[in-house]
């Protein structure tokens, strides 16, 4: 892609960093623009991870189960350890423990798109975005959006809300609000309550952009390693560099494979210790 006649290096990045949006954004509080592409990809691979939790849940035999069953299996029974050992109300788990499922499988499916290869969906939409009309912009990687990571964070927020109401009450978690966590007295409640706010504003905030800051690196580093084979020729120096981008995109992705899952592991058990918060008080 950084051929002599090609877009130089900034110019890939730059490209391949765009979104397919509806429409250009007049400022950046401009909330009517929507990122399409993260939008088709998320709402895609959560169809995709829903189909096989159902086909695994459909399939389930009491006999010696299959490697795929098992695998469900095993990642089932991890998700339900994790959640008991966190969220102790039983009745609150029936709901949490598929959530949290749910959220690890569909985390993991979005950061592995960034498995693919760099070049190969924006191609092809290349190659059909001219007869739709539409802009030449395509990610396929939408935890390295963050508007993507920003929306799970605050519906994790608003689940958090949820429960802190149906435990305490809502007259138990307003008084939570103002009284903890330096006490009762009232000369203390606007602190309290200013605490309370910066603690739901840090924890959803620190919740979506870690994901994002984690997988938008990884993408980066994919766009380099890729500018390095896009620099080849017959020379010295360009076969030395065909030969680095192959050894370095697969050591890449080989890591690559423990980041999303760790990403996706600790965005499921950040989601069930906040959740499991809101089920104590203090």
């Amino acid at each position: 892609m950084a051929a002599e006649n090609g877009p130089t290096a900034g110019e890939y990045i730059i490209h391949h960093l765009g979104h397919l949006q509806n429409k250009k954004p007049e400022s950046v509080l401009d909330f009517s623009v929507f990122n399409i592409d993260s939008l088709f990809w998320a709402t895609l691979l959560g169809i995709v991870g829903c189909f096989f939790l159902w086909k695994a849940a459909r399939k389930a035999t009491a006999g010696v189960p299959g490697r795929f069953q098992a695998a469900v299996e095993i990642l089932v029974e991890m998700v339900d350890s994790q959640a008991k050992g966190i969220v102790h109300s039983a009745e609150s788990r029936k709901f949490v423990s598929p959530l949290a499922l749910t959220i690890f499988v569909w985390i993991f499916l979005m950061n592995a798109m960034d498995l693919l290869p760099v070049d190969l969906i924006p191609a092809i939409w290349h190659g059909v975005a001219p007869a739709l009309g539409a802009p030449d912009y395509m990610r396929v990687v939408p935890s390295a959006d963050l508007s993507v990571t920003m929306g799970l964070s605050v519906a994790v927020l608003m689940i958090c809300l949820y429960y802190n109401v149906k435990i305490k009450g809502l007259g138990g978690w307003i008084h939570e609000l103002f009284t903890a966590p330096f006490g009762s007295h009232p000369l203390l409640w606007p602190f309290n309550f200013l605490m309370q706010i910066i603690e739901f504003v840090a924890k959803t905030v620190s919740h979506g952009m870690r994901l994002f800051g984690n997988m938008y690196a990884g993408e980066l580093i994919f766009m380099l390693i890729a500018l390095m084979g896009g620099a080849w020729s017959l020379s010295a120096t360009g076969i030395g560099l065909a030969i680095g981008h192959i050894i370095a995109g697969s050591a890449w992705a080989i890591f690559h494979i423990l980041i999303i899952t760790l990403q996706a592991f600790v965005f499921m058990m950040l989601t069930l210790v906040y959740i499991g918060q809101a089920h104590d008080a203090h």
